[in-house]
């Protein structure tokens, strides 16, 4: 496959599905469960969810350095930055002409190669859980076990719209994390079970980001990468 080709299609994965990084954790299996042990099961894991919503409301702007690596193993790197609401931006390494950027509205993938612009709502995408928790984490989340106290991964799907795909977002325990919980990964898989996982690392929260981050120069009128 040439490689702006796959560039476009991890790319594409990322705008309209979701996440897959488990931390090698295997799936608690759990035994029948009284009508008491069932409902505190229950209890735990909605405080957990809502401990999620609340870290993700709590980051009001993040950086970071983020890995992307679709199902075939190829790997594209860059700088994520993200300022709420509605708002986040892939800058890709300069090896990878390609850009994609939210302005609140809706996800662009601008590929500066072939001079490309493609729009797509945020509310199409399941990365509308990581811009709007309160809509989406809340109401469509599932915890996912992963056998670790300390890592708590939450998969989201409008079982509605399955088109959507799914996008697992996984966490660890942080203290220095806004609300507790530090955003490491997220898994994302969209209706062709088509995966792309997405690392970060080197979290920084709270720094000043300028709306004009969340522009791009379009390249059907400019040669300029922004």
């Amino acid at each position: 496959m040439p490689l702006a080709q796959g560039r476009i299609m991890i790319t594409r994965t990322l705008l309209l599905s979701a996440a897959a990084f488990t931390l090698a954790a295997p799936l608690a299996i759990l035994a029948p469960a009284s009508p008491a042990q069932a409902q505190a099961r229950a209890q735990s894991r909605g405080d957990q969810l809502d401990q999620v919503v609340s870290a993700l409301r709590a980051i009001n702007t993040m950086q970071a350095d983020f890995t992307q690596t679709d199902r075939s193993g190829q790997t594209v790197g860059g700088t994520l930055t993200l300022k709420r609401p509605g708002r986040i931006r892939f800058q890709y390494s300069r090896d990878v002409n390609m850009l994609v950027v939210s302005d609140g509205r809706a996800l662009t993938l601008i590929d500066y190669d072939v001079r490309q612009v493609q729009r797509y709502p945020i509310s199409n995408s399941p990365l509308g859980a990581l811009l709007d928790p309160n809509r989406d984490v809340r109401r469509f989340g599932q915890l996912v076990s992963t056998g670790n106290p300390n890592v708590i991964s939450v998969a989201v799907k409008d079982p509605g719209k399955p088109e959507y795909g799914t996008i697992t977002l996984v966490f660890t325990r942080d203290a220095g994390a806004p609300g507790g919980l530090e955003l490491t990964s997220w898994v994302a898989l969209d209706a062709q079970n088509t995966r792309t996982t997405v690392r970060l690392s080197n979290q920084r929260y709270g720094m000043a980001v300028p709306d004009r981050t969340f522009t791009y120069n379009d390249p059907r009128r400019t040669t300029n990468r922004r």
